[in-house]
């Protein structure tokens, strides 16, 4: 009778895998090293036709709809809240906060076509971090009758247009 102990994925008897030799091992890399990329054919299969059309949303279409969209925000605590205000000010200063950062990462990323590389994203996305934290910081030590409610409603509502916006790609 043969026993099955010393082939891969085969169980003892207390229902656990054996221990295996090193050249039985798993190995992360060796996996990593065997992607083999999809074809056209495969990934409109897999993911339906327009998978291969470019995205109609650029950077620039984005930070256009954060502004639209905290302008909207901003007309609206004008109209419904009392005083109004403050309130227009401070949910102005909120959408301010994400769109100003996001603008200047859309010309940075213009100004480097060509040469993205994950550093330059990275690099990108930390100033546009800094940019965010300062703006905030400064809207604190500077506007003390800021509304802090309509405020960052306004810049969570700027914020979630990446999501919109991935939505209609």
């Amino acid at each position: 009778m043969e026993s099955n102990a010393h082939k891969p994925g085969a169980q003892n008897a207390s229902g656990q895998q054996p221990h295996s030799s090193s050249s039985e091992s798993w190995d992360a890399e060796a996996q990593d090293n065997n992607i083999v990329p999809l074809t056209r054919d495969q990934a409109e299969k897999l993911f339906g036709p327009e998978v291969s059309r470019p995205s109609r949303v650029t950077p620039f279409k984005v930070v256009a709809a954060q502004m639209v969209l905290s302008l909207g925000a901003t007309l609206l605590w004008w109209l419904f809240y009392k005083p109004p205000g403050d309130a227009a000010l401070s949910a102005f200063l909120g959408g301010a906060i994400c769109w100003v950062p996001s603008a200047l990462f859309a010309a940075r990323l213009k100004a480097k076509s060509g040469a993205e590389t994950i550093m330059s994203w990275m690099v990108g996305e930390a100033l546009k971090m800094g940019a965010t934290i300062a703006m905030f910081v400064a809207i604190a030590f500077w506007y003390k009758s800021a509304l802090w409610l309509p405020l960052l409603v306004t810049y969570i509502v700027a914020l979630k247009t990446y999501w919109v916006a991935m939505a209609l790609r």
